[in-house]
């Protein structure tokens, strides 16, 4: 399962994405923002890299347990087609024929029992490890959300023009003295997003 650690740094190149568009200088006349592109591109693969293994895992275990069951399935419907040849070579000889479909039965049930055990295992590694990426990703999304409220809760600063310049008094550049970041604020008002 993936640590807090990167979970954190996850949560650190999200913050510096938001960052980014947030603090976008905005196109004239427009409520549209300029960002820079190749910088956002580089960032948001950074994030993609950094997602947990769990789910490169988890698909590459799906894969895996597909082309497992049709190999079984393959394997069981050839030894089934194998007995019924062996079978009818042999049907002149009734105890013979017996002895092949008993053994042909045998065979495909502990074909199927074996398939059914296999499926079972890999669906319940499968929701395990979902279940894990579930988690995770439901921490980044109340992170993601978290943010995204912050940028909401802030007033719209509309374009900067000569008047509202020199009424402006805040900190870090944010109107009204209040600051957008964590780190930015007295450490009694710092907010914990982990």
């Amino acid at each position: 399962m993936t640590g807090s650690r990167e979970l954190s740094e996850l949560a650190d190149l999200l913050a510096e994405a938001i960052a980014m568009v947030s603090e976008a200088r905005p196109v004239a006349l427009s409520t549209m923002v300029k960002v820079d592109r190749d910088a956002m591109l580089d960032l948001l693969n950074e994030i993609g890299e950094r997602l947990p293994d769990e789910l490169r895992q988890a698909r590459w275990l799906l894969k895996e347990r597909e082309e497992y069951l049709e190999a079984a399935r393959g394997e069981a419907r050839e030894i089934v087609a194998a007995a019924a040849v062996q079978a009818e070579r042999m049907v002149e000889r009734t105890e013979v024929v017996r002895a092949a479909e008993q053994r042909a039965r045998r065979v495909r049930d502990q074909a199927l029992a074996e398939s059914r055990r296999l499926r079972r295992q890999t669906e319940d590694y499968c929701e395990e490890r979902l279940g894990e990426f579930e988690t995770t990703l439901h921490d980044i999304a109340a992170v993601v959300k978290r943010g995204r409220d912050r940028l909401a809760a802030l007033p719209h600063t509309p374009p900067e023009t000569p008047e509202n310049a020199a009424t402006d008094t805040g900190e870090a550049g944010e109107p009204g003295g209040e600051p957008l970041f964590d780190q930015d604020r007295p450490a009694a008002d710092t907010i914990d997003i982990r």
